[in-house]
């Protein structure tokens, strides 16, 4: 028996990285899989990667007429959900003097905002024994130059967790945090900063991390995986640090 059997899973931002690679994960283990991303041909082309037991639907996490109308989508097509993993993010890397209003919001707009109120919107159809995943960073501990807006959005993820674990357990809800640390995906490409300086800051951190290497996204999605099934039954408010002990090393 597959580990997630006939469950309906929602995967935020499930186009691309680390959401992608969960979403096959979560359909290889018998879940029925629904992504949302914000462009109609990165929805798409992922739906089609993923295979049959994935459909998507285009919403933007930052504008809550977007998720009003994904959460009535889900409800009229299949009534709940069993994991619901909050995935969408991004991260613009800027020098604390150079991030402007527009960058701010932006970040917080979709890592906070739509996180907390996709998660809000989507508890009416959260089923008792349904497991949530917050994709926070290992940034929301330690300091990292240039990602002073980035590490306070994670820093507000994990404590929407904590406390979202702590007042829906009584509903039998589990509510769990993945911190991903340096993962080869392509939000690098979209922080803004040049080629060359996403390659120095690569080569820097991958000599901080004790494993010795960037991890991957089948790597985040085995956990993932592991948060939405049965097989972490008593585990919630935890905050699972896959980083290659990156933040141990750090600290």
């Amino acid at each position: 028996m597959s580990k997630l059997d006939n469950k309906i899973a929602v995967v935020t931002g499930g186009n691309s990285g680390i959401g992608l690679a969960t979403a096959r994960r979560f359909a290889a283990e018998g879940a029925r899989v629904i992504i949302t991303g914000r462009r109609k041909e990165a929805v798409d082309e992922a739906v089609a990667n993923i295979g049959e037991a994935a459909s998507g639907i285009v919403a933007d996490a930052s504008i809550l007429a977007d998720t009003d109308q994904m959460i009535e989508q889900i409800r009229g097509e299949y009534g709940g959900i069993d994991v619901l993993f909050l995935n969408a993010g991004v991260a613009p890397f800027a020098p604390l003097a150079e991030t402007d209003e527009s960058s701010f919001d932006q970040v917080f707009g979709i890592n906070v905002k739509g996180l907390f109120f996709t998660l809000q919107k989507a508890l009416p159809l959260l089923k008792s024994g349904a497991s949530v995943i917050l994709n926070a960073s290992v940034v929301q501990k330690s300091g990292f130059p240039g990602a002073s807006a980035y590490a306070a959005s994670k820093a507000a993820v994990r404590s929407i967790g904590q406390s979202a674990a702590a007042e829906l357990a009584s509903q039998g809800i589990r509510v769990n945090l993945l911190s991903p640390g340096p993962v080869e995906t392509p939000i690098y490409a979209k922080t803004g900063l040049p080629q060359k300086a996403i390659d120095g800051m690569g080569e820097q951190l991958a000599a901080s991390i004790p494993l010795g290497r960037f991890g991957s996204p089948d790597e985040m999605a085995n956990v993932a995986l592991f948060l939405a099934s049965d097989e972490s039954s008593f585990i919630t408010g935890a905050d699972i640090q896959a980083d290659g002990g990156l933040t141990q090393a750090l600290a």
